[in-house]
């Protein structure tokens, strides 16, 4: 028997959506790693990369990056000089720009959450579900999300912040991860300084460190907390200007949202303007056109058994917490995202 004849149907020779499928996941990983090694950016900025030169630039090994090369050829976000296992120059192929915008949502997935993703079949089972039954990588998952909030969330947090209509000098940032926003309003307003809280301490650890090498090291201070129980803090008084990205979903489910709001409101007693931005579940749309990052976010955080608000959801709870809404700044991606502008 031939292995054409073996039963497997239209495609028994191994090709066909299985092999896409398969190689497409592959491929996934090979896009986080690319941006990781800084292949990505080369690409970004020249066109192409002399694999040879540059794995003895950076000190990699040669056949680990041929092979994440072929990956990333088998989806189309690079071409290789040839179909060999030698092919040592790379170009950006016809998928490059769009996945090298999308870079940080790879990254997110298969690096950030590798391990949830990889335990999935234990995390199912709900005699299983007890402690601290999934982990993730904390810091993959900051490094990854600056980038999403650069390209996803800044625009609309810009123009929130241009629009405000009084002076501040002190600004806490909720779920700091590795400080990028910190040292982002720090280099817009020389005067402002600030408090970064996150419950990760490896995260503060790098936030410190990242504010520090761009200057702004004495302007913040950081703390490590719960921000959903936040401790009375002489520090938090002096806020005004108060930002949360990305993690707000964890407040929920609503009765715990509204409490978590409420303490907010009680622990920053002066802040005049609270800049909430996060992604919704999306309602409506089939499985099979998901746009990029929503399903593997919402199976992410239905695996940790997080709940997820839709949009109706998270606007049905800001003034029952003691919040007023002012407005909402649509962000194209993710889908379903926003930035809320509370009072």
């Amino acid at each position: 028997m031939t292995a054409h004849a073996t039963g497997f149907g239209p495609s028994s020779d191994g090709t066909g959506l299985s092999a896409d499928i398969f190689n497409s996941t592959v491929a996934g990983f090979a896009i986080a790693a690319a941006w990781e090694v800084g292949a990505f950016d080369v690409l970004n900025d020249r066109g192409v990369i002399d694999v040879p030169a540059f794995c003895e630039k950076h000190n990699l090994h040669l056949p680990s990056m041929r092979s994440m090369f072929a990956a990333l050829g088998s989806a189309g976000v690079v071409v290789r000089d040839s179909a060999g296992d030698g092919a040592d120059t790379v170009r950006a192929g016809s998928a490059f720009a769009e996945v090298y915008r999308d870079k940080a949502f790879f990254h997110w997935l298969t690096i950030g959450c590798a391990e949830l993703f990889a335990n999935m079949p234990g995390i199912v089972r709900n005699e299983n579900r007890v402690g601290g039954f999934y982990r993730r990588n904390a810091v993959a998952i900051s490094y990854a999300c600056k980038d999403i909030n650069r390209h996803s969330f800044d625009p609309a947090f810009w123009e929130a912040m241009e629009a405000l209509d009084f002076d501040f000098g002190t600004v806490a940032d909720l779920g700091c991860g590795s400080g990028g926003r910190l040292a982002q309003i720090a280099s817009r307003y020389p005067n402002v300084q600030g408090i970064g809280i996150d419950i990760a301490p490896d995260a503060l650890r790098d936030a410190a460190e990242n504010v520090a090498a761009e200057g702004f090291g004495g302007r913040f201070d950081f703390i490590e907390a719960d921000v959903r129980d936040l401790a009375p803090d002489p520090r938090l008084e002096k806020v005004e200007v108060l930002t949360c990205f990305m993690m707000g979903h964890d407040f929920w489910p609503r009765e715990r949202c509204v409490a978590s709001l409420r303490r907010l409101r009680e622990a920053f007693p002066n802040v005049r303007r609270f800049l909430l931005g996060d992604t919704a579940r999306t309602t409506g749309i089939p499985d099979r056109d998901k746009p990029v990052f929503t399903l593997a976010f919402e199976t992410a955080h239905d695996l940790m058994g997080v709940y997820l608000p839709t949009l109706a959801e998270w606007e049905g709870v800001f003034e029952e917490s003691g919040w007023r809404f002012l407005n909402a700044r649509v962000v194209r991606v993710p889908a379903d995202s926003v930035v809320y502008e509370l009072a």
